[in-house]
């Protein structure tokens, strides 16, 4: 059984019934708030392994509360997964610039749901890897989840970062979008997730990188190639 904490913060009371009980059932111990301004307070104060957001919210909304998760140090790096009626991109869009992990659209199904949850909570136990990997002004540090940009401190998702490392070790082979669902989002090649959210992933990092961006290439109709040597 899951040791995991999970703190739900969404005001409809029916889908938070059935959170709460697809989370106990699968032993998380859960949290809950229907109001954003208490559900950011919880958040501070309880520090779960993962938050699971709703947009529409009374108080605060759920961007504003993510935006406010990101800027605070005790919560910058705990997980959260966006659920919302909404499904246009741009709001998909917005929330993963604001630094969500992921992003489920109501009516969601509780098992897609929670295998997401869980594929979200594989990336913070990453198996053994090289401790520093380094390309030219950029660092990154396996261990302390930190990235440098010419020996200053850059502020990456963990997707982001799962993302960055993923390109980092592939030794300039050419990985499809496919290949990094699976390796950073850890999602099933069988499962029906858009590989546009790669692509999202990868412009807010180009973004990031700022003059080293140019050091993940797209390769058409295949994918993305990290470029170790300059």
């Amino acid at each position: 059984m899951s040791k995991e904490t999970v703190l739900i913060v969404e005001d409809e009371k029916s889908i938070l019934e059935l959170l709460a009980y697809t989370f106990e059932k699968e032993g998380f111990r859960v949290y809950a708030s229907g109001e954003g301004g208490d559900g950011l307070e919880k958040a501070g104060r309880l520090q779960p392994s993962l938050i699971l957001l709703d947009l529409m919210l009374p108080g605060m909304d759920g961007l504003e509360i993510l935006k406010a998760l990101r800027a605070n140090q005790t919560t910058a790096s705990i997980p959260v997964i966006m659920l919302t009626a909404r499904s246009e991109e741009i709001d998909k869009i917005v929330g993963l610039e604001l630094g969500a992990d992921d992003y489920v659209t109501k009516p969601f199904s509780p098992r897609e749901l929670m295998a997401r949850v869980k594929a979200v909570l594989r990336r913070g136990r990453p198996a053994h890897s090289q401790p520093v990997l380094r390309a030219g002004a950029i660092e990154l540090q396996t261990e302390k989840h930190l990235v440098l940009l010419k020996g200053k401190p850059v502020e990456l998702t963990s997707k982001e970062f799962g993302l960055l490392k993923v390109l980092m070790e592939s030794d300039g082979r050419v990985l499809s979008r496919e290949v990094l669902l699976e390796k950073v989002w850890g999602f099933d090649r069988s499962m029906h997730i858009e590989t546009r959210t790669v692509d999202m992933h990868v412009g807010q990092l180009r973004k990031k990188l700022q003059m080293e961006s140019e050091r993940i290439l797209t390769v058409k109709n295949a994918g993305y190639r990290f470029e170790n040597e300059k």
